[in-house]
């Protein structure tokens, strides 16, 4: 069975209505699926390559299609602006399409075609916003080609520092400019991308959920509430190294052991804090790493996000604390230090209050609320102007795999919501 196969194979039709048409969004997706299939029939369409490429200039066409005006900036980000009825400050709302090299089909497309068809249905029963609404694709979400991201939302706002990215190698070897040149941008396009951010009013950006909440509650949508940013800390344990065999087992500095009663707390820290804290130990280096040999050092990083600042702080100083108290009582050394700290955003009470409205009308039930413990150009963008983000619920939770499913109809209804939630903020 083809990709459009299995979204149409268990579509509800009557969830096509208000202009939303399910099959066009399956006919879409599916298209967009095309480039950069994989053998294992997931996606490969890294940024700043001939896919990530054709990819935008594919919904270009569906853009130029429903009348929209498309440019596209020094950064490789497109813009599909349909004009309202009064000049105001533009809403816009998007994602993107590049890909993880091994990654699936909605990550990213699902929030372009959203838009996409919010615009297509605007079109079918003859309505024109207020203020001026932009579809848009950001360059270079995922990171996948310099161990990056965001640098399409980070170039839109401004945040781009010319110098440091022309220093980017990519996974071949080959440099920044160079790569860039591939699809016709330049460093310094890219770093001079930045727009009048008076003339945008809003952002709302749709993604799939990327977890199992929203499977786990049975419903297609949900709002969120903040988006997580992360600070990663590396923690060292020192202690010494000795013999396995002639070392008694009360005279030992043993690293690995304490490293051991460290990780076992940080899990219960997020929880004492927030419902949305997470603590991740997702790398660990053991010295000197001999089958006979007592560990003498261990290296480990920490993964801790949460929506809120001061609830991550709250977080990074109960792991800090323990560290340090795990140390005392193995009679070792340790050290910690911040290798990164990203703020999180949080979504506007009105921009939650708007979408939860749309969400009664449209699912006629209670709204959902969850938080998102991933990096989205929303989050970059958020910084700047007002951001809302829905989620589609992922089958299984799985995402950044060709296994990665959400059904055509939780996509749809999802649109239905997006639909209704943009009337809303272009109305203001």
């Amino acid at each position: 069975m083809n990709f459009y196969d299995q979204l149409m194979n268990d579509y509800k039709q009557d969830l096509t209505h208000s202009g939303v048409n399910g099959t066009r969004l399956a006919e879409r997706l599916s298209k967009l699926a095309e480039i950069g299939w994989t053998e294992e029939g997931g996606c490969r369409r890294i940024s700043f390559t001939q896919e990530e490429l054709q990819a935008k200039q594919l919904v270009m066409k569906w853009m130029k299609e429903e009348g929209l005006t498309v440019n596209m900036d020094g950064a490789g980000n497109v813009f599909g602006r349909l004009e309202g009825k009064q000049s105001l400050p533009a809403v816009l709302s998007g994602s993107h399409v590049d890909s993880v090299p091994h990654g699936g089909h909605f990550d990213g497309p699902l929030g372009v075609l959203a838009a996409l068809e919010v615009v297509s249905a605007w079109r079918e029963v003859g309505y024109q916003p207020k203020r001026p609404f932009e579809v848009v694709i950001f360059s270079d979400e995922e990171g996948a080609r310099f161990n990056g991201g965001l640098t399409g939302s980070q170039a839109f706002v401004g945040e781009i520092d010319e110098e440091q990215e022309r220093q980017r190698i990519d996974y071949e070897g080959r440099a920044y400019e160079e790569v860039l040149k591939d699809v016709g941008l330049t460093p310094e396009g890219v770093a001079q991308a930045k727009r009048d951010l008076n003339d945008v009013y809003a952002f709302i950006e749709v993604h799939i959920e990327q977890g199992k909440r929203l499977e786990r509650a049975n419903l297609p949508t949900g709002i969120v509430t903040g988006i997580a940013g992360p600070t990663w800390l590396k923690v060292n344990f020192k202690g010494a190294a000795g013999h396995a065999g002639n070392t008694p087992m009360n005279d030992r500095q043993d690293a690995l052991v304490a490293a051991s009663d460290f990780i076992t707390q940080v899990k219960e820290f997020p929880t004492q804090v927030s419902d949305s804290g997470v603590a991740t130990v997702g790398k660990l280096e053991v010295k000197p790493n001999g089958v006979n040999v007592i560990p003498g050092e261990v290296e480990l990083t920490v993964d801790i996000r949460d929506i809120k600042k001061e609830w991550k702080e709250e977080i990074v100083r109960l792991v800090k604390s323990s560290a340090e108290r795990v140390a005392d009582e193995h009679r070792i050394e340790v050290v910690h230090q911040e290798l990164m700290s990203v703020d999180p955003v949080e979504i506007p009470q009105g921009m939650q209050q708007k979408a939860a409205d749309a969400y009664k009308e449209v699912l006629e039930n209670k709204p959902y609320y969850l938080p998102s413990g991933a990096g989205h150009d929303a989050m970059v963008v958020g910084r700047y102007v007002p951001a809302a983000m829905l989620f589609t619920q992922s089958q299984d939770g799985i995402s950044h795999n060709p296994a990665e499913w959400s059904t055509l109809n939780d996509c749809v209804q999802t649109v239905h919501v997006l639909k209704r939630f943009i009337e809303k903020v272009c109305e203001e």
